[in-house]
């Protein structure tokens, strides 16, 4: 039973508390969630806010703490992180994951911590999982999908609510989240990955964004944030026509009807492609929008021409009024 505490007059603590309250509203008071924790400022804080919203009512919180074993010390990193959330009454399990090598190392341990996170979830009987991305995450993803080019689902950013998943501290800061732990008496690991400028996300973050902030003034990661959200509102209600006009142009077989394509509005025959590339086996993160271009010229410019070889060994072609997507060895 997690301890209850008083409340907090600090308003970063308290604004944090309503956040995560949001978040869980739904859910019936004997529902289980599980926090994922890294021993960062952002999970830390998650964790340390959610235990005295759940405090008030029968939900039951669990802390899964996944150590990547990347580094040296992570075992200890792991174990001090648990050792705080369970302080703070948060039943508290860790997990060693493996991390593969698909898509690069950045989504390959995003890969191995959501399914450590997922099959922990499935084991205490829990509906949702929280996740601490904070407004400056939002914004360094909106700005890494404005680089791909990657359309307006990529520049809606995370989403507060994704089947399992939930993000309750997207409206905080990352200096909020440090109030947080230090208001709590948290002590939280600061992972050196987060500082190497080999990934893009850092220099997003380190370069980009604090050059944005000069340039342009104070305010651009909130804005970019607003931006997101209603991004996020155009992107779902086209998904959902999208979804639609899939079922009219997906034949029996799995085949795309040309004719039925070339019917629709571009922004959404684009995303009935992109969903059936991703339906046949294409990587979401390596599908771009030059490949959904690439399929479309078979719809909308075919002069009887092959289709674009995709991510993975996949192929696209034109044949008898229908798209067919297959293996780059089926082409004929």
């Amino acid at each position: 039973m997690t301890e209850r505490r008083t409340p907090s007059l600090d308003p970063v603590v308290a604004h944090g508390r309503r956040a995560v309250s949001d978040a869980l509203a739904d859910l019936p008071d004997d529902a289980g969630v599980v926090l994922g924790v890294s021993g960062g400022a952002d999970s830390l804080a998650l964790a340390a806010l959610t235990s005295f919203v759940v405090a008030s009512r029968g939900v039951r919180a669990h802390a899964l703490v996944v150590n990547h074993g990347l580094q040296e010390g992570s075992d200890d990193v792991a174990q001090r992180a648990a050792s705080q959330t369970r302080a703070l009454g948060v039943e508290t399990e860790v997990a060693r994951v493996e991390v593969g090598a698909d898509g690069g190392p950045e989504a390959a341990a995003r890969t191995a911590r959501r399914a450590a996170l997922r099959t922990y979830a499935e084991s205490v009987g829990a509906v949702a999982v929280l996740l601490a991305h904070t407004r400056d995450d939002q914004a360094e993803t909106v700005l890494l999908g404005l680089a791909r080019g990657s359309g307006a689902r990529s520049l809606a950013g995370m989403a507060p609510r994704a089947g399992l998943w939930r993000r309750p501290l997207l409206g905080l800061t990352r200096a909020d989240t440090e109030r947080v732990c230090r208001v709590e008496g948290l002590t939280w690991w600061d992972d050196p990955h987060n500082a190497d400028p080999r990934y893009a996300r850092v220099r997003v973050r380190r370069s980009v964004l604090p050059l944005l902030e000069r340039e342009l003034g104070p305010g651009v990661a909130a804005a970019l944030a607003r931006t997101a959200a209603g991004l996020r509102d155009d992107a779902d209600a086209l998904d959902a026509l999208a979804r639609a006009a899939a079922r009219e142009a997906v034949r029996d077989d799995g085949s795309l009807d040309a004719e039925v394509l070339a019917g629709l509005p571009r922004a959404l025959r684009t995303r009935v492609l992109r969903t059936a590339a991703l339906g046949a086996g294409v990587a979401a993160n390596d599908l771009t929008a030059a490949h959904v271009a690439g399929i479309e010229r078979l719809v909308t410019h075919w002069r009887g021409q092959g289709g674009p070889t995709l991510p993975g060994g996949l192929t696209v072609r034109r044949a008898d009024g229908v798209l067919v997507f297959g293996a780059a060895a089926d082409r004929s």
